[in-house]
């Protein structure tokens, strides 16, 4: 049975291209659907198991030729629909993203077709090893990016979630993909018989035998998957009995880097207003949380160099509103010291920061513990390249980019018997990041985040999706405090608790179960080792596929 398009005519060539066509624009749909995105906030994470079938099918038919194009292409299309929002940033950072991405889709899709080439006859395997790998690869280095991830669109789905404390994302994103994998080894199976195919009862009939040929890697798969489940529904802790500590996380629905004299007045004032206002809700309140950079002039540098006297009045007023509290304050601050730049010059080097302040302890002259922003974004507020890539760098100064010195260490805090790290708004996608915070003895996590300047929830929202794994990854509570969304609180197990309006100003307040014990997960104590094993199975086998191919080739000459 044959059914080919009218309007495609009787060339088969016309025909392949409006397929190939159709499927980049399907694959390019599909990338964005099973998360938070333009036309649903909470996403359609069902779609994210046949996500990748279009990305499969589309390598395979188009030609050696073509291939980088399609992978360019895909990798463009996917990020500007998925991160349309980067565009309200700067048109210069959607292109960065995107053209990035489409750099790294035209480097991958060769792979993948090659996976196909060289293991004929195992090739839906072979493919799926080497997106696994390359999933994992694209979120390291200077330019790493969780963002579109498989395995982020199941973040509401919490009995699915609860085995990252053993595989890590990565391994439910290998479980997630592998779906996709499957759909297309039985499509390649059915297509090898369909051309015989004489009326639809011969077609259900050629589909189910297609089906059964895959029945083993089948079975392996829901096989894992009632292990998932099963696991999901057992291993959810219960922290409840334990300590609690008792936290306002303040939204001050603004953006801080508007930047200005007065708008920095009335953001103060907005934060006191709203601090106030939280302790006075509530007596037993144990600490206050402003979000990242929610006070931008530095703190202990205008503090000790009187210059701009106008912003040493603001940082003096701040210093005694938190003096007369009786709660410690965790604030975002530019904090800058003196000292020598990239560039060599001696000035004010930046750091994205968090402040912590004990009452009467440490504020005049202020003397706050310091966490300095480790895992920076590229191209926004880092970019390492200035001298070797200057045009660029001065671009990226001229849209209005922030750039910062990269904190070394994670800093521990302690309020009592909680010790809590402080990912700054992009770090808590990065499970590594958060990870070196509980080896270094956090059992809480407290994010400060600024989203502001993207105006979109989908923004807010994908941002949220990845930050409640890290609560799993590690079996920790956290909390977030943002300057417009979505400030909440998430316990061990992913779920989200409690979140205040987006793009109002606000406080949340609410309870945080401590974790009294020791004990670490696997994940906590491994790390990111399966897409460590993808990336490295990927390198190997495609090494031992050419090896392999060219013996062959040589053996049929001698022949």
């Amino acid at each position: 049975m044959s059914i080919k398009p009218i309007w495609f005519g009787n060339s088969p060539r016309l025909r392949s291209f409006f397929l190939s066509v159709f499927l980049l624009l399907l694959s390019i749909l599909l990338f964005a659907l099973p998360q938070p995105n333009l036309f649903t906030l909470q996403g359609i994470p069902i779609l994210a198991y046949v996500a990748l079938v279009p990305v499969f099918l589309l390598v395979r038919m188009v030609s050696w030729k073509t291939i980088w194009l399609y992978g360019f292409l895909y990798g463009l299309g996917s990020y500007c629909l998925f991160t349309y929002w980067l565009a309200t940033f700067h048109p210069l950072g959607i292109l960065v993203i995107s053209g990035m991405y489409g750099i790294y889709l035209m480097l991958a899709f060769p792979l993948l077709k090659a996976a196909a080439v060289l293991f004929p006859k195992h090739g839906w395997l072979a493919q799926w090893v080497v997106w696994c790998g390359y999933e994992y690869i694209k979120t390291l280095g200077f330019s790493g990016f969780h963002y579109g991830v498989l395995a982020y669109s199941h973040w509401r789905w919490i009995p699915m979630i609860q085995c990252v404390d053993l595989v890590g994302i990565w391994g439910l994103d290998a479980f997630i993909s592998f779906f996709s994998a499957l759909v297309v080894k039985v499509i390649l199976d059915f297509k090898k018989t369909a051309v015989s195919v004489a009326n639809f009862k011969e077609f259900l009939y050629e589909i189910f035998s297609s089906i059964k040929k895959s029945i083993f890697p089948i079975v392996i798969w829901v096989c894992v998957l009632i292990f998932i489940l099963i696991y999901g529904f057992t291993s959810q802790v219960d922290y409840s009995q334990d300590e609690k500590v008792t936290i306002a996380l303040i939204q001050q629905n603004s953006d801080p880097w508007v930047g200005g004299l007065a708008s920095y007045q009335r953001d103060l004032n907005t934060l006191i207003d709203l601090s106030n206002q939280a302790l006075a809700s509530d007596e037993n309140i144990d600490l206050v949380v402003w979000p990242e950079t929610a006070f931008v002039p530095r703190i202990t540098w205008h503090y000790q160099h009187r210059y701009e006297y106008e912003k040493f009045q603001l940082v003096d007023k701040l210093l005694n509103f938190m003096d007369t509290s009786r709660v410690p304050f965790l604030i975002g601050n530019d904090h800058g010291i003196d000292g020598y730049t990239r560039a060599g010059n001696y000035d004010v080097v930046d750091y994205n920061a968090a402040l912590f302040f004990k009452p009467g302890d440490n504020f005049h002259p202020p003397k706050p513990e310091i966490y300095s922003k480790m895992k920076l974004v590229p191209f926004t507020e880092y970019f390492p390249f200035e001298k070797m890539f200057p045009k660029l760098y001065q671009l990226l100064l001229n849209g209005d980019t922030h750039m910062w010195e990269p904190g070394t260490e994670p800093v521990v805090f302690q309020l009592g018997n909680m010790k809590f790290g402080t990912p700054i708004c992009f770090e808590d996608t990065f499970g590594f990041v958060v990870r070196r915070f509980v080896n270094q003895g956090a059992n809480a996590i407290i994010n400060i985040s600024n989203d502001a300047w993207s105006k979109s929830l989908p923004c807010q929202y994908q941002h949220l999706s990845m930050a409640v794994f890290r609560s799993v990854e590690n079996r920790i509570p956290s909390a977030r405090a943002t300057a417009t969304g979505q400030t909440s609180f998430v316990d061990v197990n992913g779920r989200i608790i409690a979140m205040a309006e987006p793009f109002t100003e606000t406080y949340l307040v609410g309870q945080m179960s401590i974790k009294m014990d020791n004990s670490k997960t696997v994940y906590t104590k491994l790390g990111d080792y399966v897409g460590v094993f993808f990336a490295s199975a990927t390198f190997i086998m495609l090494l031992i596929g050419l090896i392999l191919n060219i013996k062959e080739k040589k053996q049929k000459k001698r022949q």
